[in-house]
């Protein structure tokens, strides 16, 4: 099949590419907007209290104001607010509010709300919409920010916004700037160590030029499917798309380009070379690709929303590029030619691959030292695993520069830590009666009673009389540990124990998503993760025809997750309130997935040199040998493509980029390159059981095909 798929697209260039260049056109008009949120709330089941708490709330309280923003109010000077402060904040409130900003239902000065040391007051600002993240409701906040800056001339006053939607638009004009940066930073690695590797400029740009169309398919479809799908993408999908199309593209073009060029050098004419090259190739680029698509779909089983369609974006990101790795990157060099190669001559000799030799020599000597000293290496980076702590506020991995960000640390140095964001306990009746005053005082009274509450709003009674809202603010920040392990601990048991009897009872607001999203997420490991890794499995005995050969495959790679995970937690744990939640599913997946793949590579060679008739140790060595530059090769792109996301100045990007860059280099060099080969010859023909028991070697050393499109040429120097 993959003969015959090489073969078309290699004499039928022009009808592929132009099949590519149609398609992208009609996923650009056609295709919806991909809308990214932060808001997690949107990504947790509807089961969840946080979220029956949004629909009780919108059902009882419809006409009730939505906070979008708050404006935090200080002197310019850091002084103590004057009467004149306070009425000129009055006038800046009464200014905007005469503008009428869509879907800004009222801005209004507060004269209660002064911090207790006089140094900051608020500007309140409420919207017409409960959802945070929308269009218009964006825009205007940021509308609201321009007007005030002009409102403040010459009062000495200072403004900065915060809350939801104005934490929303710095976010995504954040993601923006990160995204363009990513791309950026991304062209320019890639192309510069194809360059190197290649000395080719031609080489070095088609990839990149392939790679953009390519990302602009994706990206359709991905919007397309998300909506068909009812998913909303997190924020932060962008730059990890960009990093996994141009990274795994990168790889598989790569591994199509190294068989091609050693074909050439056997004499093949052109077209031939690339046919059979594609043809070979295709199997292993669809089993490499096969086993990281369907990792990536095992995040549909998430009961996060997040997580789920972070899962379906990335399949159809990796799905994407193994078409256009098996036609359009084909076609595109049978038009080329060898002019491909052009200045470099190199592609008509072959190089000598002295270290990866010596690498290979070793590998096969001395098995047991290789094992040992990898296995002992990963255990002890994956010890820092017992050190993980989660940090479930995605919103603290924010730039300190963004308004919002500085305008909240204001606000709380001035008020009470939960005052910006209180938890929402509502009381909805059950029997049809409305609820009894007395009671719900009484409830006022056990709720206050709560250690870890520094108050609690009386209750607001909804029309009908039939649900009551209370406003409880913590003594400690909404998105601190202690907060959410109050909310989900005591004052959720609280709220349920000492309700009036025939009430429904749910907590709500930013502190419970949190405590709900960990919920989520502790039971999406559970889950996750064993389903990713017999799908893995399932996957490589197919492709080995082997039993064994799994097992320690995933023994190695997770091994290569932990120690990973371990040294992330080392390096950014210190001096931080943790790292993302989702960096385990993150780093497993990717590390896990793509790990594999280089063992997949790897094992390959193995295998045919087996059954080639080589002994153990000859076959390991020219295994090694000639696999060895290409993962390395491979590895440095795909690590320095992820690499880049550490030059975000988003703690989440950052904690990602590293993590996956260490942990991609770290099953490439050590688990791939010597763990692998030295546990396969330590286990001889145990390790194909039960499919070398068909094997035939020819006993004559003649050396098959291999499936890894590696011919010992990447790497070396005599190009």
């Amino acid at each position: 099949m993959f003969r015959g798929i090489g073969r078309f697209s290699v004499n039928r260039p022009w009808l592929v590419v132009a099949l590519w260049l149609l398609a992208t056109t009609a996923l650009v008009a056609l295709a919806p907007q991909l809308k990214p949120t932060d808001d997690q709330a949107e990504f947790l089941p509807s089961h969840y209290e946080s979220v029956r708490a949004v629909e009780i709330q919108r059902d009882a309280f419809p006409q009730s104001r939505q906070p979008a923003a708050i404006g935090v109010v200080q002197r310019a000077d850091g002084g103590t607010l004057t009467e004149a402060d306070r009425k000129r904040t009055g006038e800046i409130a009464a200014g905007l509010q005469a503008e009428k900003f869509a879907k800004i239902t009222e801005v209004v000065a507060d004269p209660k709300a002064v911090s207790p040391d006089g140094k900051t007051a608020l500007v309140h600002v409420f919207a017409s919409t409960k959802t945070a993240n929308d269009e218009t409701l964006v825009a205007s906040v940021g509308d609201i920010r321009e007007e005030t800056a002009g409102l403040l001339s010459g009062s000495g006053l200072e403004v900065g916004y915060t809350g939801a939607t104005a934490t929303v638009l710095d976010s995504t004009e954040a993601s923006d700037s990160t995204d363009a940066m990513v791309m950026m930073a991304t062209l320019v690695l890639i192309i510069v160590l194809l360059l190197v590797i290649f000395r080719s400029p031609v080489i070095a740009l088609m990839p990149v030029v392939v790679i953009g169309i390519v990302f602009t398919v994706t990206m359709g479809v991905i919007a397309t499917a998300s909506e068909l799908a009812g998913m909303e993408a997190p924020a932060s999908i962008s730059a990890i798309l960009i990093v996994v199309l141009f990274g795994v593209g990168t790889d598989y073009t790569l591994f199509l380009l190294f068989r091609y060029r050693e074909h050439l050098r056997e004499g093949m004419p052109a077209k031939e070379a690339l046919a059979t090259a594609a043809g070979r190739v295709g199997e292993t680029i669809a089993s490499a690709a096969g086993v990281v698509i369907a990792a990536f779909l095992s995040l549909l089983l998430s009961s996060m929303g997040m997580l789920s369609s972070m899962g379906l974006a990335l399949a159809i990101a990796v799905a994407v590029t193994l078409l256009s790795a098996l036609t359009l990157v084909p076609a595109v060099f049978s038009l080329l030619g060898t002019k491909a190669f052009w200045p470099s001559k190199a592609w008509r000799t072959q190089p000598r691959n002295a270290l990866s030799d010596r690498v290979g020599s070793f590998a096969s000597r001395r098995p047991g030292v290789i094992a040992g000293v990898s296995g002992v290496v990963l255990v002890a980076l994956a010890m820092g695993v017992f050190g993980f702590k989660a940090e479930y506020d995605t919103e603290s991995s924010l730039p300190d520069t963004l308004e919002s960000v500085q305008a909240m640390e204001d606000f709380q140095t001035g008020f009470s830590a939960g005052q910006s964001d209180p938890t929402f306990v509502y009381v909805k009746s059950t029997g049809g009666a409305s609820l009894d005053a007395a009671g719900l005082k009484t409830y006022e009274k056990e709720l206050a009673g709560v250690e870890g509450v520094a108050q609690v709003a009386p209750a607001l009674v909804s029309p009908d009389g039939k649900v009551a809202q209370y406003a409880v603010v913590l003594d400690h920040r909404p998105t601190d540990d202690k907060a959410i392990d109050l909310v989900g601990g005591e004052l959720r048991e609280t709220v349920h124990e000492a309700a009036p009897k025939g009430t429904e009872q749910v907590v709500g607001g930013s502190t419970a998503v949190l405590t709900d999203v960990r919920t989520a997420v502790n039971r999406d490991y559970k889950l996750v993760f064993p389903i990713a890794a017999v799908a893995i499995m399932l996957i490589l005995g197919l492709m080995l025809r082997s039993l064994v050969a799994p097992w320690y495959l995933m023994i190695s790679v997770g091994l290569g997750f932990g120690g990973t995970l371990g040294a992330t937690v080392w390096l950014f744990q210190s001096g931080s309130d943790g790292l993302l939640f989702m960096l385990p599913v993150i780093v497993y997946l990717f590390v896990v997935a793509i790990g594999t793949d280089y063992n997949i590579l790897m094992v390959a060679r193995l295998r045919e040199e087996i059954n080639s008739g080589k002994e153990p140790q000859d076959a390991v060595r020219r295994a090694v040998t000639h696999s060895a530059p290409t993962i390395g090769a491979a590895a440095v792109i795909l690590a320095g493509t992820f690499g880049v996301l550490m030059l975000a100045d988003n703690a989440m990007l950052k904690q990602m980029g590293f993590a996956v860059a260490f942990g991609i280099l770290l099953s490439a060099f050590v688990t791939a390159i010597l763990l692998v080969p030295a546990v396969t010859t330590l286990l001889g023909p145990k390790a194909w059981w039960p499919g070398n028991r068909d094997a035939a070697p020819t006993g004559d050393g003649a050396e098959p095909a291999a499936l890894d499109g590696s011919d010992g040429l990447v790497g070396s120097r005599g190009r």
